[in-house]
């Protein structure tokens, strides 16, 4: 692997619960051992086909009111096609369409560029996969 480019897969454990998961300290740790110093991208990607990425503020009740509205959105219901799995499982599936499986994010000196009171967090809704990988890749120079 170049100098330009790193990557590392992240395995974290959601539980049985929809949730908003932060990986603000984790993406900083990768990239001061990755990228100290440097300019680039960092590249956010969760490999599954029912969580997405999420650039918020965390803490003050932002990530459950964006549980809640997508729970308003996507209801966890028998309206969906797609029924395998538990009762309303389909909905998981069409998350990805308005939270997306990716984000990418400048890096400046080696560090993350995030306003004041931005996150870097996973959403995951499928609470029958409690186990997620997410991918994090820097590019720069």
């Amino acid at each position: 692997m170049s100098d330009t480019f790193a990557t590392h897969l992240l395995s974290v454990t959601t539980g049985r619960t929809e949730t908003v998961t932060d990986l603000t300290e984790d993406c900083a740790q990768f990239l001061a051992r990755s990228a100290p110093g440097r300019d680039g991208l960092l590249n956010i990607f969760v490999p599954h086909a029912t969580a997405g990425i999420a650039i918020l503020e965390t803490g003050a009740g932002s990530d459950d009111d964006l549980l809640a509205a997508l729970q308003d959105l996507l209801p966890a219901d028998d309206r969906w096609r797609h029924r395998h799995g538990s009762p309303g499982h389909g909905r998981d599936h069409v998350l990805p369409a308005l939270v997306p499986p990716h984000a990418t994010l400048p890096v400046i000196g080696g560090r993350l560029e995030l306003g004041t009171w931005q996150s870097v967090c996973l959403v995951d809704t499928n609470t029958s996969n409690t186990n997620r990988s997410v991918r994090l890749s820097f590019l720069g120079q």
